[in-house]
């Protein structure tokens, strides 16, 4: 009898497969992309030299190569941290390792935040140095200084055994790990809409693209993190009207 009073309405229990349904295809979609990422750019920082690189035209070797060596060890730092984080991040939000493997759940998530937090330092080192001038100096530092804070801010709700600001505080952690993978996917879209103005010209273009996506690579998904907050029942930030007295 109290198995069938707990038990979901066959009518909710229908409402709930989609959705469930539509939860694991983007699970497997972001855990995807997310090793695409890395294993296209940043395994191969890790194989050859900024040099070798540059002279394969290997993204921004080439501006990093001619950049002091506390920079170039900064840029290493970053893309190691930032690599754990991206294929760490997915396993956080995995409810079957929750449940039936704390202590792996617990551990994976603590070299999340390690690899968060030296990710992090690092860009706010590599940030004044970048080739997109003012704006990537304000748009990547501002996403170093929100991994952090976020971070920390999950770290500590989670010490205080505050699981429901934990949860919420991770997912827009891991928002902003993300940025790595949405700015590998703005650049493109940003090149090919520049083709029909003109004559197009390669290095023109990404520069404007570029220009761009110190921004644009993370603030919609910090939008997508907190819509995500609110649809879960999560603590969330809400604007609320003065009180009328």
């Amino acid at each position: 009898m109290t198995d069938r009073l707990l038990a979901p309405a066959p009518a909710a229990a229908s409402r709930l497969a989609p959705r469930r349904a539509a939860g694991r295809i983007g699970w497997l979609v972001v855990a995807l992309t997310a090793l695409a990422i890395v294993a296209y750019a940043a395994v191969p920082y890790f194989l050859a030299s900024l040099p070798q690189l540059a002279g394969e035209g290997g993204g921004l070797a080439g501006h990093y190569a001619g950049q002091p060596m506390f920079v170039q060890v900064a840029l290493y730092a970053h893309i190691a941290g930032a690599a754990i984080a991206l294929l760490l991040g997915p396993l956080q939000f995995w409810r079957g390792l929750r449940e039936r493997a704390p202590r792996v759940h617990r551990w994976t998530g603590r070299t999340y935040l390690a690899g968060v937090a030296i990710g992090g330092a690092a860009s706010l080192v590599i940030a004044p140095f970048g080739s997109a001038g003012f704006v990537g100096f304000f748009g990547f530092g501002a996403l170093g200084v929100l991994w952090l804070v976020t971070g920390w801010r999950a770290y500590r709700s989670i010490r205080r055994g505050d699981v429901p600001s934990h949860q919420a505080w991770m997912i827009r952690n891991y928002a902003l790990t993300y940025a790595a993978v949405t700015l590998r996917v703005w650049l493109p879209m940003l090149l090919v809409v520049q083709i029909p103005f003109g004559s197009f010209e390669f290095d023109a273009a990404f520069a404007n693209a570029y220009a761009a996506v110190p921004f644009l690579c993370w603030l919609p998904n910090l939008v997508v993190a907190e819509w995500l907050v609110r649809r879960r029942g999560l603590p969330s930030y809400r604007l609320t009207p003065a009180s009328v007295r």
